[in-house]
C-alpha cells in the first residue's frame, strides 16, 4: 500500500484533474474512517500530495495559482509508491510540441524515467500522456489518451500502441488516461490496484463517478474539428442520405475525387476510412433519435440506414462502447424493443 500519491504538476496544468484527484483521494480516506470498509491491516489508503519540479507555485491552464508541497525529486521513491501526471492545457498539436521542450518538462521525463526504473507506478491522463510517452515509459506497451490528440500522438510515439477507445489503461506498474475527466477514472484504478478494488468502487459511489470504459461514446462527431473542405461535403452527402448504405464510389462522385484520393483525404483529416465515416455519422444520428424520440431500436436502425438491426447494434457498441438501449431517453424506458 503506497504512503503518498504524488501528483507531479507544471505550469498549464488542468484545474479540474488536480482537484478530482484529491476529491478521490480524500472520500477514500473518510470512507474507511467511517468503518464502512476494513483493509488489511487497519491501514488508511495513501495520502495526495502536489509536487512541481523545482517546488515552486504553477500557474494552472485557468490561470490560478497552484501552490505545491514540495519539489519533485526521486529521493525515498520506490515500489509501491504512485507518480500521477494530470493533463496539461495544450490542446492542439503545435502547443504539444512546444510543452514538451520546455526545460521543466525535459527534466521531468528523466525524473519520470527513472522513478519507473525503480518500481514506481506511473500514471498520466488526458495529455499528460505526451510527457509520459516522451519518457520511454511507454515504448512497446499499449496506451491511450484523449481522443482528438491520437492521431498526434500516433505519429509522434510510434513505439507505443495507441487504442483511443479506451478511458483507461493499466498494465505492469503503468496506467494512462484519456481527456481530462477521464483522470477520475485513472485515481479509481490507481485506487483499486494499490488498495482495494472494493473501495475505489465505494468511492465511485458515493461520488456518482459512472463506469465509462470507453472513449468512443465522445468520438463519433471528431470531424468536427476538420476544415478540410472535402471532408464538409461529404458529411452533407452522408446526412442527406442518412436512410441508405453508400458506396465509395459514390462518395467519391460527391466529393469531385476519386476513390484513392478521397480515401486518403478522410485519412489524413480523421484517421479512419470514408466508409467508417458515414457510419460515425448515422451511429451520430442514431444516438439523437435513441434520445429524443420514442423510437423502438429497430426503427432507430432503420432510419440511419441499416435494414439489418443486428448489425446496427454491433456498429453502434463498436463505436460508442455500449448498447443502443443504453442511450435511450427515460420516457422510453417502456418501449418494448421489436
Amino acid at each position: 500500500m503506497p504512503r503518498y500519491i504524488t501528483q507531479l504538476v507544471f505550469d498549464g496544468v488542468a484545474d479540474g484533474p488536480v482537484a478530482v484527484a484529491l476529491d478521490i483521494a480524500g472520500a477514500a480516506e473518510r470512507v474507511v474512517r467511517a468503518g464502512l470498509i476494513a483493509l488489511p491491516g487497519s491501514k488508511l489508503p495513501a495520502r495526495m500530495r502536489i509536487v512541481s519540479i523545482d517546488g515552486a507555485p504553477v500557474r494552472t491552464a485557468a490561470k490560478r495559482t497552484l501552490p505545491v508541497d514540495g519539489s519533485f525529486g526521486l529521493r525515498g521513491l520506490g515500489p509501491g509508491d504512485v507518480l500521477v501526471l494530470p493533463g496539461l492545457g495544450m490542446p492542439t498539436p503545435p502547443e504539444i510540441a512546444s510543452t514538451l521542450e520546455r526545460p521543466d518538462v525535459v527534466r521531468a521525463t528523466e525524473l519520470v524515467a527513472r522513478a519507473a526504473e525503480r518500481g514506481v507506478l506511473i500514471a498520466a491522463s488526458c495529455s499528460a500522456t505526451f510527457v509520459l510517452a516522451a519518457s520511454g515509459v511507454l515504448d512497446g506497451r499499449e496506451a491511450t489518451t484523449t481522443w482528438w490528440l491520437g492521431r498526434t500522438f500516433a505519429q509522434r510515439f510510434p513505439r507505443v500502441t495507441l487504442r483511443t477507445d479506451r478511458m483507461v489503461i493499466g498494465a505492469d506498474g503503468v496506467f494512462t488516461a484519456g481527456s481530462a475527466f477521464a483522470h477520475a477514472d485513472l485515481m479509481l484504478a490507481i485506487l483499486a490496484q494499490t488498495v482495494s478494488p472494493s473501495l475505489a468502487h465505494l468511492v465511485a459511489r458515493y461520488l456518482v463517478l459512472d463506469e465509462r470504459p470507453s472513449q468512443a461514446r465522445y468520438m463519433v462527431m471528431e470531424h468536427v474539428r476538420s476544415a478540410d473542405p472535402v471532408v464538409r461535403t461529404l458529411e452533407r452527402f452522408i446526412t442527406s442520405n442518412i436512410q441508405r448504405q453508400l458506396t465509395l464510389q459514390e462518395m467519391a462522385r460527391a466529393t469531385a475525387t476519386s476513390p484513392r484520393t478521397l480515401a486518403r483525404k478522410i485519412e489524413n483529416a480523421l484517421g479512419t476510412t470514408p466508409l467508417r465515416f458515414a457510419q460515425r455519422l448515422r451511429v451520430a444520428q442514431a444516438v439523437h433519435l435513441l434520445e429524443s424520440t420514442r423510437r423502438s431500436v429497430d426503427e432507430v436502425a432503420a432510419r440511419v440506414g441499416y435494414a439489418d438491426a443486428a448489425a446496427f447494434r454491433r456498429v453502434f457498441r463498436r463505436e460508442t462502447g455500449e448498447a443502443p438501449r443504453a442511450r435511450r431517453a427515460p420516457s422510453n424506458a417502456n418501449v418494448r424493443r421489436r
